[in-house]
């Protein structure tokens, strides 16, 4: 058998010889845009509110919280945020970027607004990354003497995309899972002068990865994970969302993670923020000061 060469990057500006090298960047589908939004509840105020303005706001939140929730395509969830970055976590699962601009507008013109304090968000898209697919069409398609960025070139990647959108239909279209426990963080692969994530070679980068997501293998059904890619939308590169019932199962996982080199040399880790699920119909529970149950799908 005819053994293959590995495949390089294509760094503009560098001078090579021989047939231009195949792409570094790997294919990926992109699905929902997904928001998420802190916020700290100004709690002296709403304390001020006698018990009739009070019900009103609630009456208010509920109803349109509740619609939210259950969005035919995707939904809304909201969690009650543990520690000092804030008190509520609301995240948006919707189909285009209007759409969930859409959720925050109709958030931001509820009464309740008023007593709610943004303490960050975080913007970004449904992300299954390709590494596995693209190594070996890239390298098919230049054994094969193809050109990157040739119409034939172009053709097969499109292709590519469309079987692996058809087959990974139910992992690009995801609804806000039904679990109690919420961890969140975004994340930057490093670009630093010793460790840079962009210059290691494509197939370097899809072993790494194919190793980091066999040890999140070993976690299936215990955790839902929903990776979603914010280059160019937010400050960091990837947001992370773990669901679980068993909050512990967080640490475990990523503590496990950390060990695997593709975290271990090139991961950024940003703010955590942990959540427990409730239902929007449990608001004023919430609002009185007590931590509504929740019952898991």
């Amino acid at each position: 058998m005819k053994e293959s060469k590995p495949l390089q990057p294509t760094h503009p500006g560098r001078h090579t010889t021989g047939p231009m090298p195949p792409p570094a960047v790997p294919l990926t589908l992109d699905g929902p845009a997904l928001l998420h939004q802190m916020f700290r509840i100004r709690w002296a105020a709403w304390r001020s509110l006698d018990t009739v303005h009070q019900q009103g706001v609630i009456d208010e939140a509920t109803t349109a919280l509740t619609k939210m929730e259950r969005h035919e395509k995707g939904g809304s969830a909201i969690f009650s945020q543990l520690g000092h970055k804030g008190d509520l976590i609301i995240v948006h699962f919707r189909q285009s970027f209007d759409e969930v601009d859409q959720a925050e507008l109709d958030l931001s013109q509820l009464k309740l607004a008023n007593y709610l304090e943004p303490t960050t968000s975080y913007v970004s898209v449904v992300e299954l990354g390709l590494y596995e697919s693209s190594v070996q069409l890239y390298q098919s398609l230049v054994e094969r003497g193809i050109k990157p960025g040739t119409e034939e070139w172009l053709k097969a990647e499109q292709e590519k995309m469309e079987e692996s959108r058809q087959a990974m239909a139910e992992r690009l279209s995801p609804s806000v899972p039904s679990n109690r426990y919420l961890c969140f963080y975004p994340m930057d692969k490093r670009r630093g002068e010793v460790h840079n994530w962009y210059n290691i070679p494509i197939e370097e980068r899809r072993r790494m990865m194919r190793d980091h997501g066999m040890i999140g293998r070993r976690y299936a059904g215990k955790v839902k994970q929903i990776i979603s890619g914010s280059i160019g939308f937010d400050d960091w590169e990837w947001g992370v969302d773990l669901f679980s019932d068993d909050p512990l199962i967080f640490k475990k996982l990523i503590y496990e993670m950390r060990f695997d080199e593709a975290s271990s040399l090139y991961a950024l880790f940003g703010p955590f923020h942990l959540g427990l699920r409730f239902p929007a119909e449990k608001l004023d529970v919430f609002l009185s000061g007590t931590l509504p149950s929740f019952e898991s799908a």
